[in-house]
């Protein structure tokens, strides 16, 4: 059985193990990138297709006369056609729960250091502000603790669920939001209703046409002046300029963002600007800890493994 894996740099920086996905293949072909202009070309007598975030739209599919199965590297499936898949009798499976304790970690390391200010007492101590202290510490920036806040989660799936333990272990009380555009369930909170009582808000919804710009200027005024947000879900959740302005203000004390409405940002992007007080971002990397990238390998090692039983693991179409 052929294999081709179109974006293999996007999953492996030379410290996995893919020998055992490797040995259930009579032929593997990792790429480290693919342009669109390459795709056909590369799938084209592939039996098994994995990708990452490579398009496989149906002209690409229609060209690859010998595929069997598409294996995504990721949860998410949109860069894939599943209808045009369906309807040539091609599999798709996905990845699951790969990353729940990488991201849950990342998004505590977020809110720990905007609420202990670790980015400017870390330069405070490089840049000589320290050295010129006349007493023994520096106190600078405000320290606050998480024990006794709200956090308010809006998503709460394996990612989410994963946070409010961690969040639990800190002290916080915490505070689901009823799913968005969806049926309301017991013990969750209306977003309108819960906005104004978080001292914390963090995202992990995925991004539809309900959730686009959800976390607006009208929602961040809503908050409590001096709350903070914290998105690893998806960049278009949150309106990036009105967050900036929030930031500007003081409306809100801090945020921090591992996503952005286009990523890598190479035309820029308002949370970019030079003068946004105490925001963090960092370049989506929360899912990327070497234990989580090892799982997908994992996982889609299990998906070939069942393929060739005949059997079906976290296919999607």
């Amino acid at each position: 059985m052929k294999a081709v894996f179109l974006d293999l740099d996007s999953l492996d920086c030379d410290d996995l193990d893919l020998s055992k996905l490797k040995a259930e293949f009579s032929c593997f072909t990792g790429y480290a990138s693919t342009t669109p202009s390459q795709v056909a070309e590369r799938v084209a007598e592939a039996e098994v297709v994995i990708v990452n975030k490579v398009v496989l739209d149906s002209a690409a599919l229609a060209v690859a006369t010998q595929l069997k199965h598409v294996c995504i590297a990721a949860t998410g499936t949109n860069n894939v056609d599943i209808q045009a898949a369906v309807e040539r009798g091609i599999t798709v499976s996905n990845c699951q729960a790969y990353g729940t304790a990488s991201v849950a970690q990342h998004v505590m390391t977020l809110m720990l250091a905007l609420h202990t200010n670790l980015i400017a007492y870390n330069q405070a101590a490089r840049n000589g502000q320290w050295a010129q202290a006349k007493q023994f510490c520096l106190l600078d920036y405000p320290i606050q603790e998480l024990n006794g806040k709200t956090l308010g989660i809006v998503g709460y799936g394996n990612l989410g669920a994963g946070v409010a333990r961690l969040a639990e272990a800190f002290g916080m009380r915490v505070l689901i939001a009823q799913r968005i555009g969806g049926d309301t369930m017991a013990g969750r909170v209306a977003l309108d209703e819960l906005l104004p009582q978080v001292d914390v808000l963090s995202l992990h919804c995925p991004l539809t046409a309900q959730t686009r710009d959800l976390i607006n200027a009208e929602a961040i005024g809503q908050m409590k002046t001096g709350a903070f947000i914290i998105n690893a879900a998806r960049g278009g959740i949150v309106n990036e300029t009105d967050l900036a302005e929030a930031l500007r203000s003081g409306q809100l004390a801090g945020a921090a963002t591992d996503v952005l409405s286009e990523e890598p940002p190479v035309n820029g992007n308002p949370l970019l600007a030079d003068d946004i007080p105490n925001l963090i971002i960092t370049p989506h990397s929360a899912w990327g800890s070497v234990q989580a990238r090892q799982r997908i390998v994992e996982q889609i090692t299990e998906t070939v493994v069942g393929l060739k039983r005949g059997e079906h693991i976290r296919v999607v179409s």
